[in-house]
Protein backbone atom coordinates (compact mmCIF):
# COMPACT_ATOMS: atom_id res chain seq x y z
CA UNK A 1 0.00 0.00 0.00
CA UNK A 2 1.28 3.48 -0.88
CA UNK A 3 0.71 6.60 1.06
CA UNK A 4 1.67 10.06 0.17
CA UNK A 5 3.48 12.11 2.72
CA UNK A 6 4.88 15.53 1.87
CA UNK A 7 4.76 15.35 -2.21
CA UNK A 8 6.69 11.85 -1.40
CA UNK A 9 5.03 8.73 -2.27
CA UNK A 10 5.89 5.85 0.12
CA UNK A 11 4.92 2.62 1.20
CA UNK A 12 3.71 0.94 4.10
CA UNK A 13 7.14 -0.48 4.55
CA UNK A 14 8.97 2.80 4.63
CA UNK A 15 6.68 4.38 7.18
CA UNK A 16 6.80 0.89 9.03
CA UNK A 17 10.19 1.50 9.95
CA UNK A 18 10.16 5.21 10.45
CA UNK A 19 7.63 4.22 13.26
CA UNK A 20 10.08 1.72 15.03
CA UNK A 21 8.35 -1.48 13.92
CA UNK A 22 10.35 -4.13 11.99
CA UNK A 23 8.31 -5.80 8.72
CA UNK A 24 11.49 -8.68 7.99
CA UNK A 25 9.70 -9.40 4.73
CA UNK A 26 7.37 -7.80 2.00
CA UNK A 27 4.61 -9.89 0.09
CA UNK A 28 6.22 -11.62 -2.48
CA UNK A 29 9.82 -12.02 -1.16
CA UNK A 30 11.27 -15.10 -1.49
CA UNK A 31 12.65 -16.56 1.46
CA UNK A 32 14.61 -19.73 2.50
CA UNK A 33 13.69 -22.49 5.30
CA UNK A 34 17.07 -21.69 7.64
CA UNK A 35 15.72 -24.42 10.39
CA UNK A 36 12.84 -26.83 10.58
CA UNK A 37 10.44 -26.20 12.80
CA UNK A 38 9.35 -29.46 15.14
CA UNK A 39 6.06 -28.99 13.35
CA UNK A 40 4.01 -26.76 10.55
CA UNK A 41 1.16 -25.94 10.23
CA UNK A 42 -0.85 -25.56 6.61
CA UNK A 43 -2.26 -22.84 4.95
CA UNK A 44 -5.85 -24.68 4.13
CA UNK A 45 -9.77 -23.59 5.29
CA UNK A 46 -8.69 -26.29 8.09
CA UNK A 47 -5.18 -26.13 9.10
CA UNK A 48 -3.74 -29.23 10.34
CA UNK A 49 0.14 -29.48 11.97
CA UNK A 50 2.40 -32.17 9.52
CA UNK A 51 5.91 -32.67 10.69
CA UNK A 52 8.50 -30.26 10.34
CA UNK A 53 10.25 -32.63 8.03
CA UNK A 54 7.77 -32.37 5.18
CA UNK A 55 9.80 -29.09 3.77
CA UNK A 56 13.29 -29.53 3.51
CA UNK A 57 15.89 -27.07 5.50
CA UNK A 58 17.04 -25.16 2.52
CA UNK A 59 14.16 -24.98 0.61
CA UNK A 60 12.88 -21.28 -1.27
CA UNK A 61 9.03 -20.20 -1.34
CA UNK A 62 7.15 -17.09 -1.72
CA UNK A 63 6.01 -14.88 1.21
CA UNK A 64 2.42 -14.74 0.20
CA UNK A 65 0.34 -13.40 3.58
CA UNK A 66 1.62 -11.84 6.97
CA UNK A 67 -0.24 -13.20 10.33
CA UNK A 68 -0.70 -11.75 13.56
CA UNK A 69 2.03 -13.33 15.96
CA UNK A 70 5.36 -13.25 13.44
CA UNK A 71 4.13 -16.07 10.99
CA UNK A 72 4.07 -15.94 7.14
CA UNK A 73 2.11 -17.86 4.91
CA UNK A 74 4.67 -19.04 2.66
CA UNK A 75 3.94 -20.91 -0.95
CA UNK A 76 6.43 -23.81 -1.13
CA UNK A 77 6.39 -26.40 -4.06
CA UNK A 78 4.99 -28.79 -1.38
CA UNK A 79 2.27 -26.58 -0.26
CA UNK A 80 1.31 -23.37 1.60
CA UNK A 81 1.96 -23.07 5.07
CA UNK A 82 2.55 -20.68 8.43
CA UNK A 83 6.03 -20.55 9.06
CA UNK A 84 7.14 -18.09 12.56
CA UNK A 85 9.57 -15.41 11.29
CA UNK A 86 12.34 -17.08 13.26
CA UNK A 87 13.03 -20.34 10.80
CA UNK A 88 12.80 -17.73 7.41
CA UNK A 89 15.56 -15.93 5.89
CA UNK A 90 15.54 -14.08 2.90
CA UNK A 91 16.54 -16.18 -0.13
CA UNK A 92 19.58 -14.27 -1.72
CA UNK A 93 20.44 -14.72 -5.35
CA UNK A 94 24.08 -15.01 -6.11
CA UNK A 95 24.66 -14.10 -9.62
CA UNK A 96 27.24 -15.96 -11.67
CA UNK A 97 30.93 -14.58 -11.60
CA UNK A 98 31.27 -13.16 -15.42
CA UNK A 99 34.49 -14.95 -16.79
CA UNK A 100 37.73 -12.93 -17.16
CA UNK A 101 37.82 -12.44 -21.45
CA UNK A 102 41.68 -13.35 -22.40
Amino acid sequence: MLFSKGGRIESDSVLTKIAGMTQPFLMGDRVRLKSAPPYIKTADTMPMLRPGDLVAVGSEGVVTAQNPGGSWTIKFDQGSFLVDSGYLEKATTEAEPAEPKS
